[in-house]
């Protein structure tokens, strides 16, 4: 496995759920950490307990500016972006007729139009240097779809066809692409819009830290290797 250590890792929807365990365990590994969301003192709050390691970048992966400021200053701040966490995402459980449009344009906005954003906004950098990694945090709704989530799995199937033309299109340039498709995650995740603090399976879902663990090891494997899509569910789950 190859050392994380120094290395400069830019991760979205940082700030709670797998974006802030994706950022403990990368500076746990020695990576430098440049961590982008909205909300600017959750992002403070992670930043204190990180340390120098971490650099806190409040933005919105929805418009293409927030991205592009993320960037500027992983460059400003280290010169260079050697990994990419794609992983701000929203849902909500629910029939397709059971959520306003704003709700509806939010999950569209954020998880498919934001990680075309971020990547964007993040591989000039790599291309430059010939070498990179980019992450993006899908889900197994990406793979099989279901009942009550139909925009969110649209959004989750695109961003796995994104990832394996990304592939395709950028593996002899040196950047690896993969994916991660985690099952149910015991986050804040759709948290008021059909999930409930007290709903059944909750603590029977993925923690956090199984995800970051999962993101860890593929930015940790030789440059010779690459996975592109992971699928993961907890012990609890049916598949």
């Amino acid at each position: 496995m190859r050392s994380l250590k120094d290395t400069v890792v830019a991760v979205t929807g940082a700030s709670s759920g797998i974006g802030a365990a994706t950022a403990r365990t990368l500076v746990e590994a020695g990576a430098q950490v440049v961590l982008g969301a909205r909300h600017r003192d959750r992002l403070d709050a992670l930043v204190a307990d990180l340390g120098a390691a971490a650099t806190p970048v409040e933005m919105d992966v929805r418009s293409p500016e927030g991205p592009q400021r993320l960037v500027a200053a992983a460059l400003d701040t280290y010169g260079r972006i050697d990994s990419l966490v794609a992983n701000a995402g929203i849902g909500a459980y629910g029939g397709i007729l059971d959520h306003s449009d704003e709700v509806l344009s939010d999950i569209m906005d954020t998880n498919l139009a934001g990680t075309v954003w971020t990547i964007r906004a993040a591989l000039p950098s790599m291309l430059a240097a010939g070498a990179g990694d980019i992450v993006i945090v899908s889900s197994v709704a990406g793979l099989r779809g279901g009942a009550d989530e139909a925009v969110y799995a649209a959004t989750k199937f695109a961003q796995v066809g994104l990832a394996g033309s990304l592939d395709r299109e950028l593996r002899e340039r040196g950047i690896r692409v993969s994916t991660i498709c985690p099952a149910g995650v015991e986050t804040e995740f759709a948290m008021g819009l059909g999930r409930t603090k007290d709903m059944p399976g909750l603590h029977d879902m993925l923690a956090a830290d199984d995800v970051a663990a999962a993101i860890r090891c593929v930015l940790e494997q030789p440059r010779t290797m690459r996975t592109q899509l992971w699928s993961m569910w907890s012990m609890s789950q049916g598949s």
